[in-house]
């Protein structure tokens, strides 16, 4: 209870820009853990369709890989669809593997904004807060030496060392602000990041795979015919 009151104190003594400030880490806060739980929910099914996907595409087996994609949402099934239907094409210059890296990489650009949405916006809100708290500090200094100079020369001493006192609370608030947004901010940017070079190295992957890969079906029809038996010589 005793924090609770000094928090609330302390709030209260910082002057008016403690309000724009408290907004700005509320919106900086409700963005991390939006991002938080949707990385962490994209790192999840992204291993879960690559561990699925990948025997699929050692095997060739083009018809459950089209299910596998068909059933989930991840990039990583989206950049895996486009390189399966690039693949499967009539076309036989349509199964280059320039054309099928093309398709996939096509798929990851498409990815990546999602990946990447709103995360910058938490260095921005820390910046905000760092400087309205210089801002409100100044502005509260200017307000306290402007009072200062009509007050009573005895009590000038301990008007201004109180006035300081309160203009530096909102300097405080801002960097209580600034900071753990920043850090949040570090931890977001390395999730996403290592999203972002899991997909990569799963692009290079499954175009090694499919690059020159045939459905099972399409296979099993141009194998070549067994070579008939020799007759023996004078038969």
């Amino acid at each position: 209870m005793d924090m609770y009151a000094t928090f609330v104190g302390f709030f209260q003594e910082g002057g008016p820009f403690m309000y724009p400030i408290a907004v700005v880490l509320a919106f900086g806060l409700a963005i991390a853990l939006e991002r938080y739980f949707y990385l962490a929910n994209q790192m999840r099914v992204n291993r879960k369709d690559y561990n699925a996907l990948l025997p699929l595409l050692k095997q060739r087996r083009v018809r459950e890989i089209v299910e596998v994609t068909k059933k989930s949402s991840s990039a990583m099934a989206r950049i895996v669809a486009d390189g399966v239907n690039k693949q499967s094409q009539a076309s036989e210059a349509a199964r280059r593997r320039m054309d099928i890296e093309s398709a996939m990489e096509e798929g990851l650009l498409e990815a990546l904004p999602n990946i990447e949405r709103r995360t910058p916006y938490l260095a921005t809100f820390a910046n905000i807060a760092t400087l309205l708290g210089l801002l409100g500090t100044i502005i509260g200094l200017i307000a306290a030496f402007t009072a200062v100079a009509n007050a009573d020369p005895a009590e000038k001493a301990t008007l201004l060392s109180q006035s300081i006192s309160i203009a530096m609370n909102t300097t405080a608030f801002g960097l209580m602000a600034a900071i753990p947004l920043l850090l949040v901010h570090s931890v977001l940017q390395s999730k996403t990041s290592a999203i972002i070079e899991s997909l990569e190295i799963a692009v290079v992957k499954f175009v090694n795979l499919l690059d020159g890969a045939q459905p099972a079906e399409a296979a099993a029809g141009k194998r070549p015919a067994a070579p008939a038996k020799a007759k023996p010589a004078g038969a």
